[in-house]
């Protein structure tokens, strides 16, 4: 036996949670102090709820485990819907560990404070974006609830909701179990894998995509073996942007539409048989490809079933097919079909010249750093930043690709150094920062010390790229350099070229301090793929607005 608390903490950490981002709340106050005492995981708290739900999802996407946000009823759940929201439509197990009143406080007959239309309304609410919850009242079934929503977030690889009362956390109960994996039916997972290899030896010219899935379970090797067995090129989505980054040799790059490589668009555009593993089927994937995905040459295996053709196969894990697929895939002979090869050339070599800055020239600089000292985990707001990411060196990156939330990048970035120990580095716009940047000012008290790449044009440039004539996209400049040390880091304002490269490279060996460079752009300078981005976006509308 064990109290309630310790036991869904030890849970926790049985189920792949490494460790816990939070904000202390009255109603999670008891909870907090186990959290503390048990010492099961360590806490990282933050300043404001939605910088804790983006950092537990960034935590999940980097060490494949549970990322764990603990918030206060009410006024701080609801300041989580929207993180929660960006981990479920991008399939990260976020576990939201929310305090709640007691009892006697349901039953007092007043309407309790941070309650919003009834005791309930806030289940109501993250059932809508959690694929399963749980409402810790009864001591007697509350391991099993616990067992099943957490087994639900890794098979699912989607966020869940525990709901934990504060007159519950020292109640004894028995262990959580850790529920047996539910095993894919074997004659389903074998007449599957026979129709895809007869699929894929028949076509001309067949292609693989890989986006988010194949990250969350964590079979990027698996892919990636199977890829050089069958001599297939590999492509990721804009969402699944650093994928296989450990397999240059298997990915060809990123598709992007008529936005992209005209080379990657190709291989995709032209395919006669696709398949897609782990692929969320968005616009921000495919919305500027010139061919709509026809099921009659696509096999899509998501969210636990596989799709080919017409026929379906429910209940099969992405993991036990691509393991299967490897298991039964022979490997190419000499002189069979092989056309692995990368095709894409990311930019390196930047004239350090006292030019200003374009978004462009930062991918370049960075692709010059990494070449010195390799590469570093990466993380990317929404925006220009993240178009600018796709020009750098396929390396592991987390960003909210199709959800496009503003607000990840740096709450991510602290996210990602909380949980590997590993120095990552941050591209965030000036708008974004505004939001969540000040988020920095913790990384201090835990000895996080993050590069911050900040693009600073005064503007939401992104949305200026699509609606020039607005001047509602105009920001203030805020010098955010000047203020970084009273956040306890070292900042610097760049303006040239020749400034970036030196800054890039200071901040590399700048240890012990987070470190942010401001990088001043002119306005209407965006980077070469949000160019074509934009172009081909408007191209696509005015299509659909002719037919």
């Amino acid at each position: 036996m064990a109290r309630l608390a310790d036991a869904l903490l030890q849970a926790l950490k049985d189920h792949g949670a490494r460790e816990i981002f939070g904000l202390p709340g009255d109603f999670v106050l008891p909870f907090f102090k186990a959290v503390e005492e048990s010492g099961i995981l360590p806490h990282f708290t933050l300043s404001h709820e939605p910088a804790v739900g983006f950092a537990a999802d960034a935590a999940a996407r980097y060490h494949l485990g549970l990322g764990v946000a603990v918030v206060t009823y009410g006024a701080g759940a609801f300041n989580l819907v929207n993180a929660t929201a960006g981990a479920y439509a991008e399939r990260s197990p976020v576990v939201v560990v929310s305090g709640a009143p007691g009892a006697g406080e349901r039953a007092s007959g007043f309407l309790l404070h941070h309650q919003a239309r009834s005791v309930d309304s806030q289940l109501a609410v993250f059932r809508e974006i959690t694929c399963d919850q749980a409402v810790l009242t009864n001591p007697a079934t509350a391991p099993l609830e616990i067992a099943r929503v957490l087994q639900s977030a890794r098979e699912r690889s989607l966020p869940v909701y525990i709901e934990f009362p504060r007159d519950m956390v020292a109640v004894e109960v028995e262990k959580v179990p850790v529920l047996p994996r539910r095993p894919a039916d074997a004659d389903a997972l074998n007449e599957c894998v026979d129709e895809i290899l007869d699929r894929l030896s028949a076509a001309r010219m067949p292609a693989i995509v890989v986006d988010v899935e194949v990250r969350r379970f964590g079979i990027e090797a698996g892919v990636a073996g199977l890829a050089r067995k069958l001599g297939i090129p590999v492509v990721t989505t804009f969402m699944g942007r650093g994928l296989l980054s450990a397999d240059p040799d298997v990915v060809s790059g990123t598709y992007l539409g008529a936005a992209g490589h005209p080379d990657v668009t190709k291989l995709i555009d032209d395919a006669d048989a696709l398949l897609l593993l782990g692929v969320i089927l968005s616009d921000t994937n495919f919305a500027l490809s010139k061919r709509k995905l026809d099921p009659r040459r696509t096999i899509h295996a998501f969210d636990r079933a596989v799709h080919i053709g017409h026929h379906s196969y429910p209940n099969l894990g992405l993991d036990d097919l691509v393991n299967a697929l490897v298991e039964r895939t022979k490997p190419i002979v000499a002189g069979g079909r092989n056309r692995l090869q990368p095709v894409t050339n990311y930019p390196r070599g930047l004239k350090a010249d006292d030019a200003p800055i374009r978004p462009s020239d930062i991918a370049t600089a960075i692709n010059d750093l990494f070449d010195r000292h390799g590469p570093m985990p990466m993380t990317s707001d929404i925006g220009d930043c993240l178009f600018t990411a796709m020009e750098i060196e396929n390396t592991s990156l987390a960003a909210p690709g199709y959800y496009a939330g503003m607000g990840f990048g740096v709450p991510g970035g602290v996210g990602v150094a909380a949980a590997t120990g590993r120095r990552p580095l941050v591209l965030v716009g000036d708008g974004a920062f505004q939001m969540t940047g000040w988020e920095l000012g913790n990384c201090r008290r835990y000895g996080l010390d993050p590069i911050v790449v900040l693009f600073n044009n005064a503007s939401w440039e992104m949305l200026r790229a699509f609606q020039p004539e607005s001047k509602f996209n105009d920001l203030s400049d805020w010098n955010f350099a000047a203020i970084v040390p009273s956040l306890g880091g070292h900042g610097t304002r760049v303006t040239t070229r020749r400034a970036l490269a030196n800054a890039l490279e200071d901040a590399y060996q700048r240890r012990g301090q987070f470190s942010l460079i401001e990088v001043m752009l002119p306005h209407g300078a965006i980077s070469d793929t949000l160019s074509r981005f934009v172009s081909g976006f408007k191209a696509v509308r005015e299509g659909s607005v002719r037919k």
